[in-house]
């Protein structure tokens, strides 16, 4: 049933669970590069009105996670390839931070954590569930920045993987092992406390996984023309 719309602030609170359900459908490969978003399907889907849709999908643009084309066409984009190189080494930086402070400040329960993260991702690739296996990556990366203690770069990495979980979605079957095998060390570098280890070991998960979505991932072919402005209304 379609939700009914109240006052500003629950409008506003609306818009922004539409955006977060459509943000995790964008980083665990839901939606794919190349995918055409429809508002109107999106309201139908989610049962709210078009304008929380709307809202989220502008406020998507607007962080490099979706194209506008047009007000019909707006797609999950292909990422080009100095973009992808781009948003690898800033994510180096950023996710090797994380996990530098993760091992510095990691408790018993949220290292019981990551191992929880860990076997759910490998239960899913034993039965083929890349979906589930893709959710529970993402979560491992995130989680590392939870541990860190640290939400303004939490909130610069999910902006990263905004942009890049649709390309990780369209590889990560043909990394097979690899994009998973490298979580163990990190793991195990928290565990000791090893900051230097640890920042090594994701570092070292970000370049191996990348060399898969390098050659089998679903990178722009070309660079494509910029995308108009996105200052003009949406429409359904």
């Amino acid at each position: 049933m379609r939700q009914a719309e109240g006052p500003a602030g629950d409008k506003s609170t609306l818009a922004a669970e539409v955006y977060d359900r459509i943000a995790e459908e964008l980083m665990s490969g839901v939606l794919a590069p190349g995918t055409r978003l429809k508002i109107r399907e999106l309201s139908d889907r989610m049962g709210v009105s078009v304008t929380p849709v709307r809202d989220a999908i502008l406020r998507l643009v607007n962080n490099g996670a979706l194209s506008f084309q047009s007000p019909r066409d707006i797609r999950v984009p292909f990422l080009e390839r100095a973009r992808y190189l781009e948003i690898r080494a800033i994510r180096l930086e950023l996710e090797g931070l994380a996990a530098e402070r993760a091992a510095q400040l990691a408790n018993s329960r949220q290292l019981a954590m990551l191992d929880d993260l860990v076997v759910r991702n490998e239960q899913a690739l034993l039965r083929g569930d890349q979906m589930e296996a893709l959710r529970m990556n993402q979560r491992f990366h995130l989680a590392l920045t939870e541990i860190a203690g640290m939400p303004i770069l939490r909130g610069l990495v999910e902006n990263l993987w905004l942009q890049m979980g649709p390309l990780i979605a369209s590889g990560y079957g043909a990394g097979g092992r690899v994009m998973i095998e490298h979580h163990h060390p990190v793991i195990d570098a928290i565990r000791n406390g090893d900051g230097e280890a640890a920042r090594a070991a994701i570092r070292t998960d970000i370049m191996k996984g990348g060399e898969v979505l390098l050659t089998r991932g679903s990178l722009a072919a070309e660079r494509r023309p910029a995308s108009p402005p996105v200052g003009r209304a949406l429409q359904s």
